[in-house]
């Protein structure tokens, strides 16, 4: 017989939902280079993070792939908006499926959400070439008056220890 205080604690359905409906909306605006959208959901705290692979490593010791505060993020967000980052002129095709989604409750308004991602980029600026990124993402959530504010966000490619096409967009 299981211990019940090991068990996993679900959220009411409509909460999860909400939940879940801003972690896909995040993705579908970085996926159509919705650059304004994408960067309404963040918090003025936001942390945006790659680690170098899988592993014990610390954003503050060790070589990250991007590691970015929120001025940070709206200097890649600016760059990106100018159309003349020739790595992403023309703007990358992307699709990305999210999948395995646990959500964890932080505190009242506070949520960690933990889930597998598979990012398809088409690089049509230069090779043509269909990359293929596939990795796990933790989310820092944060309820808002009107919805979610994202203030944490780390994406660990499993192939991130390998040498990885350029990241000039919005993973």
């Amino acid at each position: 017989m299981s211990d019940p205080t090991t068990q996993p604690k679900f959220l009411p359905y409509e909460e999860r939902c909400e939940v879940e409906d801003f972690i896909l909306t995040e993705a579908r605006y970085a996926d159509e280079s919705r650059y304004d959208d994408w960067e309404a959901l963040l918090e003025d705290d936001m942390i945006y993070w790659v680690p170098r692979g899988v592993g014990d490593f610390d954003p503050n010791r060790d070589i990250s792939i991007i590691n970015d505060n929120r001025s940070r993020v709206a200097t890649r967000i600016r760059q990106l908006k100018t159309g003349t980052r020739h790595s992403q002129t023309p703007v990358s095709p992307m699709s990305r499926i999210i999948s395995n989604i646990v959500i964890t409750r932080l505190s009242d308004s506070e949520y960690k959400v933990n889930a597998n991602f598979v990012l398809h980029e088409i690089a049509v600026q230069s090779t043509e070439i269909m990359n293929i990124m596939p990795g796990r993402v933790e989310y820092h959530i944060r309820r808002r008056e009107n919805g979610f504010g994202m203030f944490y966000k780390k994406i660990t490619l499993i192939n991130g220890a390998s040498a990885v096409p350029t990241i000039a967009y919005l993973i």
